[in-house]
């Protein structure tokens, strides 16, 4: 095993220095990791967190139509298209019937 030496490195995202200490250099080398980190510890971990953060829902652009059967106003998650009628949640649940 080499004689490890503290080396200091800068961050990738916020440009900070930090020290990659000899402990955390032989641990690398002991768990086959072949890369020096890029991120320092609070980087890494504000990375950590947003990775494990639950995806926000996608909020889905709605669409005002009339429905083409009973006339109602109503949104559709889709860009009507002027050849091809639109209809209600309930008018539409009747056509598939």
């Amino acid at each position: 095993m080499a004689a490890f030496v503290d080396k200091v490195l800068v961050c990738r995202d916020c440009g900070s220095d930090f020290t990659f200490t000899s402990g955390e250099q032989a641990f690398y080398e002991e768990r086959g990791f072949v890369n020096e980190p890029t991120r320092c510890p609070e980087c890494r971990r504000n990375r950590k967190q947003q990775r494990n953060a639950p995806a926000r829902p996608r909020q889905r652009e709605m669409f005002r139509v009339v429905c083409a059967d009973c006339g109602v106003d109503t949104e559709v998650p889709f860009k009507p298209q002027s050849d091809r009628p639109v209809y209600c949640r309930d008018c539409f649940a009747n056509h598939r019937g």
